[in-house]
């Protein structure tokens, strides 16, 4: 009995693996961005640009499998299944910020090699990732919980990811440029929510070197 219950669930887990494989794939945007023929003089200027703003805020290594590789979507049905398996906010508030981080580099690495259909959706993944996690972390400070860490994490991050996207527009396509800024808005968000945040618990946010005149 016990042994035909694990097959039996094991069966509905695959089955259900491979639906979802099948929903991402369908569900995904795809977009045509011409090259970008200044691929080398651009990612000169931006090894130059790189590092000019000091963020305390450190992305984490993509891993090896990136979303042009055809092993992409078990990697994102996995990220997915994380998720819902996370009981606590907070800690699925920060596996969404690690999600966000990974597909922000991701989508660079992509730009520099000239991928720019699927780094522009992977990076735009990546920016609603960030926001989910911003929103989820309001949620829970409204509800009463002590979010001090994970504001100022998030206040840095986005100041991150503002600066990444920054360097992307270095090197992407002059077609794709108009979309990218407009992802500006996700880490503009994020950082507005945990500012303010921090601001009504007395603690100083990190400066914002993005909003001088």
């Amino acid at each position: 009995m016990f042994k035909r219950v694990v097959l039996i669930l094991s069966t509905l887990f695959f089955a259900f693996g491979i639906l979802s494989i099948s929903l991402l794939k369908v569900a995904s945007v795809n977009y045509a961005f011409s090259k970008n023929v200044n691929l080398e003089e651009d990612k000169k200027t931006l090894e130059e640009k790189d590092g000019q703003i000091e963020i305390n805020y450190v992305l984490p290594y993509p891993g090896g499998i990136l979303p042009d590789s055809p092993l992409w979507s078990l990697k994102a049905l996995r990220d997915r299944v994380w998720l819902f398996i996370s009981v606590n906010p907070l800690k699925k508030a920060d596996l969404m910020l690690l999600f966000s981080d990974k597909r922000l580099s991701s989508s660079k690495i992509l730009f520099e090699r000239g991928k720019a259909d699927i780094a522009f959706s992977t990076l735009t993944k990546g920016e609603k990732y960030l926001e989910k996690a911003a929103i989820l972390i309001e949620e829970q400070r409204k509800k009463g919980a002590d979010t001090k860490e994970v504001d100022l994490k998030v206040a840095n991050a986005s100041l991150r990811h503002r600066e990444q996207i920054e360097s992307i527009l270095l090197i992407a396509p002059e077609d794709a440029k108009p979309e990218i800024i407009r992802l500006f808005s996700y880490s503009n968000d994020a950082y507005s929510l945990s500012r303010d945040a921090l601001l009504s618990k007395g603690i100083t946010p990190p400066e914002n070197p993005f909003d001088k005149p």
